[in-house]
């Protein structure tokens, strides 16, 4: 797995790193901290044990006076570790923690609320086309996705459909999060047709057989697993009517394809588009998490049907973004965001398509995805 060129910045004093199963955080660790002391709670052996008594954590630091780094791999399966965690962060020593987790389920309801002051919060997400460079490929990023297991898999698409199964296992079921796993894997699937569109809990209920509220909580452990994730709708200064409903995204577009069903009335282009549109998604999303500023990721849609795909709003941004699976733009595509100028002369507004050439339509500029995505790093200005 790919070790290199990750935009994710280490911190000074302790903190938690959050991000899914294959994104890398394991591998980034080790490189950057090959003398830390390593606790893997993905050694079922060691789970046992740190259940059993969660103080010999601090039978393991004693034992080795000279370390200042301690990594607990995968905290939340022993949730109870928080509490002697936040006992070593209150003593005299000068000890760095970084735990590691692929679900923050477990965490909230244990000691992470009183870490919570003393531990910064990272987020590891898939790579990002400017961290793999001259590697980069669209097409396959468009299939496969960007998950560092699947990325340098010798069949990624093989991983890819264990991927859903391996959660599945061994979160849901494991841990015993909901009581029907079947009914669950329904509505991984049911859910993925929202992907990149407004979400309709009460429409995915009934394609899954199931009550909203279930699906409520379904949702809810989709996101807890850090599978997923929702977009509100821009808001500020609203000078129009605007709808209500957040938009839907899994985490990773190569995990979109490999959940969302395909069969003979399925058109593989509107696939791909919601595929596309999930990859430049994910992209901000990191991009977003990455950068020292904060900033914030929405979208805007009227009533009357107009839809901006991505609002990027924060200290020193604000643009707007309309991705189109086309490689020849009109008039009539920048619509639109012209709208949205209309509302926020500040915006700087942007299409991203298929094509190759770099032009302007008026106010909009219009870039092809590929170059967009290579230029993207949180040390530079989106556009």
């Amino acid at each position: 797995m790919e070790t290199e060129g990750r935009f994710l910045q280490v911190h000074a004093g302790s903190f938690f790193l959050f991000g899914p199963r294959g994104t890398g955080k394991s591998t980034w660790l080790r490189a950057l901290q090959p003398k830390a002391l390593w606790i893997d709670m993905l050694d079922p052996e060691t789970v046992r044990l740190f259940q059993a008594r969660p103080e010999r954590l601090l039978e393991r630091i004693d034992a080795q006076p000279l370390i200042t780094d301690v990594v607990i791999d995968e905290v939340q399966k022993v949730p109870a570790l928080l509490d002697v965690v936040h006992k070593l962060v209150e003593n005299d020593r000068p000890l760095r923690f970084i735990l590691t987790g692929s679900s923050a389920r477990k965490l909230r309801r244990g000691a992470a609320n009183l870490l919570a002051g003393r531990l910064t919060e990272l987020h590891m997400h898939p790579f990002m086309a400017a961290e793999l460079g001259d590697a980069f490929n669209l097409q396959r990023a468009l299939e496969v996705g960007l998950v560092p297991l699947m990325w340098s898999a010798i069949e990624p698409k093989n991983t890819l459909r264990a991927y859903a199964s391996l959660y599945l296992q061994q979160e849901v079921q494991a841990e015993a999060l909901v009581r029907n796993v079947s009914a669950f894997a329904r509505f991984l699937e049911a859910i993925s047709f929202s992907h990149g569109s407004l979400l309709n809990l009460a429409e995915v209920a009934r394609e899954c057989q199931v009550g909203r509220k279930t699906v409520e909580g379904y949702l809810e452990i989709l996101e807890d697993l850090l599978l997923s994730f929702r977009l509100p709708v821009f808001t500020r200064r609203a000078k129009r009517h605007l709808v209500a409903h957040e938009k839907f995204f899994y985490f990773d577009a190569g995990v979109y394809r490999s959940i969302r069903p395909k069969g003979p009335l399925d058109r593989p282009e509107e696939i791909e588009g919601m595929a596309l549109e999930g990859l430049i998604a994910q992209h901000l999303r990191a991009w977003a998490s990455y950068r020292r500023v904060p900033a914030e990721l929405s979208y805007w849609r009227t009533k009357s049907g107009s839809e901006v795909d991505f609002v990027v709003y924060g200290d020193g941004v604000f643009v707007a973004i309309e991705v189109k699976r086309l490689r020849h733009i009109h008039n009539t595509d920048v619509r639109a965001l012209k709208a949205f100028k209309e509302d926020y002369p500040e915006a700087q507004v942007c299409l991203l398509y298929m094509g190759h050439e770099a032009i302007k339509m008026g106010d909009v500029l219009c870039l092809p995805c590929e170059t967009f995505l290579k230029k993207l790093s949180p040390d530079g200005p989106i556009l």
